[in-house]
């Protein structure tokens, strides 16, 4: 096993980058009609080589070619986009979560409803101290929320993208936009040739498809001419459509400790919830998603959800303040006083779902209306009939098998000099930053091992564990 892998510093040695200028968009339409057609005269001929080609400029892809160019290698990363890390642009609504971290004695793969097993070694070699001392470092001044998520100071995610965008700059990576992979072949010899859109020929001696989770398994159509076998794409971290008119009205409010049930498909989550004009968000939300997001799908986002408003207070409990407010403030307006620990809006919106006027005095409300009122308190019934995405952003699970990747390296187990990184792979992971993680932990042991094939587990150097320490503690 090989202990501290690249250097977290500059390397003199390495070349300037070359930022590709955009194809032109005929060019790319053009191509787009003959996907997976070219004949075997296509790839023949002169063509530009390098050690390695990453394909995918997201989060994934970039730190995986920074980390294999910043270990002396040369890399050419290729995005079909005309721009890149739109995924980081995206992350935490634009303020760019970059990982999550005290998170106490749960281990951080535990927050992956797919991948956890296999990302817990990963982890072992580059995790959240890892990350956090990675941008530090290299001047991006992060923070820790209260509820455990990292993002840079700025509180604008271009912060992190400068950053990575530079980082590969100065390492030397070969970055190219609107540069679409047609094909990739594997040569008998070894190593790969590669057919772009507008008809440029490359070769590679190693490969990393970094090319994300986009639900159209074009993006992972190049994974399947190589050997492997996708696990189907479906959504995962998407917020309820509810409908319930009372609801929409609260639009805005949010409520810091409910408990989340979907009874259809045994589910349950505890946290902050957050209304919409469409219907719920928030962590509780996003969680009953991200471990729900297969039974969901099967549910066509059609499904009852279970909310107890006050699950620190048991319904008898309820029923008895009821009562008790019936008998001693009997001439009092049922909406002016809410049960301790609900926010006034959000009690007079159950009141009236109930069918009780707001200003109706708590003597003439019946016990029949009381015990109905005290069942809404703690297992209010809505009916979800659809799902949207959170902040803008969509995350989905499927892809690559697992057991067709070796974790320890990032290398396919089915076609040697072929690796993955990021959320190609079927692995996706709770709200907050994990994706995020999974995509720099995935990314960088792919970069170490593209540098350096046949190498064991290589691990990140110790001296970030307590720069992280420092970190939180602040």
């Amino acid at each position: 096993m090989i202990k501290g892998g690249m250097s977290m510093g500059k390397n003199p040695a390495h070349r300037p980058s070359v930022l590709r200028e955009p194809s032109s968009g005929s060019d790319r339409e053009s191509s787009q009609n003959v996907v997976n057609k070219p004949t075997s005269d296509a790839l023949s001929g002169n063509c530009h080589a390098s050690q390695v080609i990453v394909v995918g400029g997201g989060p994934a892809g970039f730190f995986a070619a920074i980390a294999c160019a910043e270990a002396g290698a040369s890399v050419i990363l290729l995005e079909q986009n005309p721009s890149f890390l739109s995924k980081v642009r995206m992350s935490g609504g634009g303020h760019g979560n970059v990982t999550h971290t005290c998170l106490g004695s749960q281990p951080l793969s535990a927050r992956f409803p797919r991948g956890e097993q296999e990302l817990f070694e990963s982890f072992q070699c580059f995790s959240v101290a890892e990350t956090v001392f990675w941008f530090e470092t290299r001047g991006v001044r992060l923070l820790t929320e209260p509820d455990g998520r990292v993002s840079p100071a700025t509180g604008d995610s271009q912060t992190i993208m400068d950053c990575l965008l530079n980082s590969a700059r100065q390492a030397g990576v070969d970055l190219r936009a609107n540069s679409w992979v047609q094909q990739v072949v594997r040569k008998a010899a070894g190593g790969f040739q590669l057919l772009l859109g507008g008809g440029e020929k490359l070769e590679c001696d190693r490969l990393l498809l970094a090319t994300g989770a986009n639900r159209a398994e074009e993006s992972r159509r190049l994974a399947v001419s190589l050997g492997h076998t996708l696990t189907s794409p479906v959504l995962s971290l998407f917020n309820f459509q509810v409908a319930s008119t009372w609801l929409h009205e609260l639009a805005g409010l949010r409520i810091d400790n409910v408990v989340a049930s979907i009874p259809p498909v045994d589910l349950s989550a505890s946290g902050s919830l957050e209304v919409t004009r469409w219907g719920l968000s928030g962590p509780v939300i996003l969680e009953l998603s991200a471990w729900g997001a297969r039974p969901l799908r099967e549910l066509n986002y059609i499904f009852p959800l279970h909310i107890n408003w006050l699950p620190q207070v048991s319904r008898n409990s309820i029923l008895a303040m009821f009562q008790t407010r019936t008998k001693i403030q009997g001439n009092t307006a049922i909406s002016a006083q809410p049960p301790p620990g609900l926010s006034e809006p959000l009690w007079k919106a159950l009141v009236g779902a109930n069918g009780i006027k707001p200003d109706a005095p708590w003597s003439s409300i019946t016990l029949e209306q009381l015990t109905n009122l005290a069942r809404q308190l703690t297992d209010s019934e809505l009916f979800v009939v659809g799902h949207y995405a959170n902040k803008g952003e969509f995350v989905t699970c499927g892809g690559v098998r697992l057991d067709e990747v070796d974790f320890h390296t990032m290398e396919s187990r089915v076609c040697p000099g072929l690796y993955f990184a990021g959320e190609i792979l079927d692995v996706d992971g709770a709200a907050g930053g994990f994706n995020m993680q999974a995509a720099w932990t995935t990314g960088w042991i792919a970069g170490q091992h593209l540098a350096v094939p046949g190498a064991g587990p290589i691990y990140a150097p110790t001296e970030s564990r307590p720069y992280l320490m420092e970190t939180c503690s602040g």
